[in-house]
């Protein structure tokens, strides 16, 4: 179905090409998972399957690329939209329309489907992926993760045989991603739909793949069932990690086959004691932000429902929930410029309300890294960035130092917008950290990041919260939460249902308790780092 032949794609101004002699084969009703670490190609690969490398990217490609048939040199995109569906890594910057209902219809619209078959498969559509309510809703309005299920279904409308998805449950919480790749699964199984599919969170997807597309970071492409790629891969899910300490073989690739896997070693492990999961971890400090009776509303419908929140110096606050359960909403309305119908935030030594601020106090006191960090991006390079950033920075450390440690070796003189989601949202990220506000507010900082980076974030965070910062990330990322976080808040309808620390928490969800906490249940273990010194092996690094 799809096929590369001596494929090497080099873009100007690059040393080395970004896919280097790649020769592969992907055959219908096959899932194909693509890994690798952040800017490695992953996202070159997906757009030579339907021309939109060369066609749009520009640089060279070199080779031959053919999708059923049509070789993808002579075929634009619009040639190939019947064949191909893609969803980018930022689904609004693929939305053409104003509502739910109409985005679904679009691309049928496009292909002269006749009317009565586009109702039928928009109804299958808004139930297959829970969107029936949000049928009439606009677009603008959904939050991240329903924007995503939005963009995955627009694409399924027009019943392509082939379907690439570049980070396509990055937006979204553990029970609706797993509905989308129960959907995705069933249109493989079912329907024999080749899917090529890029995503950084494995832990979610591995289990589905029939086999695995590494590419290692020289511009090379290794093929080869999930086991056997994952045995000595630089990337891994905490399944496997934990696979490799214990020794198991073979791997096991989902929850149940370790927890069978995994019976001598919860024996070996009873009544052991795990390790801190955070070794930094401080004191909490004194309350640096006061919110009481927060209530945001959209159009009188509530998103924040008279939250009382206290966050403290030193401490990680993990804010987690269902989308569309308010999480955003909040943020912004403690940084001070979201709407707030009611309530009040306070800022430990600022002088009055968060929103009444001036723009340098507010941002002084609490700073915020939103779901799509493109938008606080506007200058023409990283270096541009990167020097802004540093001439307002009040952490000693350079934007720049920030950023190697996050996503090593993104050049000065490339323009923001032609990096990828993981190399953009780490610019942004190494912008706010260098401002160093007081109390710091990041929505889903982990989409697009690799596990090396989220190592590196776990450790920013650390240090951050070890200086007497406040900290809250909102996200759908258990495994990071289980490393970063102190505390976990979770909100359902806007209103705060649970709030505790971590191990309390997380532990006590079936939704949100990380892979190590499944497979070992009923002991205390959260992450791998605590299972390893047990077993004779060192943390990682």
């Amino acid at each position: 179905m799809i096929t590369f032949d001596q494929v090497t794609v080099q873009y100007e101004d690059t040393a080395e090409p970004a896919l280097r002699e790649v020769d592969l084969t992907v055959e219908e009703g096959e899932l194909c998972l693509v890994v690798g670490h952040t800017g490695v190609g992953k996202s070159t690969l997906l757009g030579a399957v339907n021309g939109l490398v060369p066609h749009f990217t520009g640089g060279t490609l070199y080779g031959r690329v053919t999708v059923d048939g049509r070789d993808t040199a002579h075929h634009p995109p619009r040639e190939l939209a019947d064949v191909v569906g893609v969803v980018g890594q930022d689904p609004p910057d693929g939305f053409v329309t104003d509502t739910v209902e109409e985005e679904l219809a679009y691309a049928m619209e496009q292909l002269a489907i006749p009317p009565a078959t586009m109702r039928k498969r928009v109804e299958e559509t808004l139930d297959l992926l829970g969107l029936a309510d949000l049928r009439h809703r606009a677009l603008h309005e959904l939050s991240g993760g329903q924007q995503q299920r939005v963009a995955i279904g627009s694409v399924l409308t027009a019943h392509p045989r082939v379907l690439v998805l570049d980070e396509p449950t990055s937006a979204l919480d553990p029970t609706a991603a797993e509905e989308v790749l129960a959907a995705v699964t069933r249109l493989v199984h079912d329907l024999g739909v080749t899917v090529l599919m890029a995503e950084h969170r494995l832990e979610r997807v591995v289990q589905y793949a029939d086999r695995i597309i590494h590419l290692p970071g020289d511009g090379r492409a290794v093929i080869g069932t999930p086991a056997d790629i994952l045995r000595t891969s630089t990337i891994a899910p905490p399944i496997v990690e934990l696979g490799r300490a214990a020794d198991w073989s073979p791997l096991p690739l989902s929850i149940r086959d370790a927890r069978r896997a995994a019976a001598p070693l919860r024996t070996r492990l009873t009544g052991r004691t795990p390790g801190p999961v955070r070794p930094a971890q401080v004191a909490v400090g004194p309350r640096l932000l006061t919110a009481r009776g927060v209530t945001v509303t959209y159009h009188g419908v509530p998103a924040v429902r008279e939250v009382d929140l206290d966050l403290h110096g030193g401490q990680v606050t993990a804010l987690m929930g269902r989308n569309g359960s308010g999480k955003s909403s909040l943020l912004w309305a403690l940084q001070g410029s979201g709407p707030r119908r009611a309530g009040t935030v306070e800022v430990a030594d600022a002088p009055g309300d968060q929103r009444e601020l001036s723009a340098a106090d507010a941002r002084k006191a609490v700073g915020l890294v939103p779901q799509t960090p493109a938008d606080l991006l506007y200058l023409e390079s990283v270096k541009q960035e990167l020097g802004q950033a540093d001439s307002e920075s009040a952490s000693g450390e350079s934007a720049r130092a920030i950023l190697d440690r996050l996503a090593p070796g993104v050049p000065d003189d490339t323009h923001p917008r032609d990096l990828s989601e993981g190399q953009r949202l780490a610019l942004v990220l190494a912008i706010q950290l260098a401002a160093a506000p007081r109390v710091l507010l990041l929505d889903e900082p982990t989409r697009g990041l690799d596990y090396r980076a989220k190592t590196e974030l776990v450790r920013i965070v650390d240090a951050l919260a070890a200086e007497g910062r406040a900290v809250v990330i909102a996200t759908h990322d258990v495994e990071f939460v289980a490393c970063a976080a102190d505390r976990v808040v979770v909100m359902a309808e806007g209103d705060i249902v649970a709030d505790g620390p971590t191990t309390e928490v997380i532990v006590a969800s079936p939704v949100f308790a990380p892979q190590t906490a499944k497979i070992l249940a009923p002991l205390p273990f959260l992450t791998v780092d605590q299972v390893r010194p047990l077993l004779g092996g060192e943390p990682r690094s």
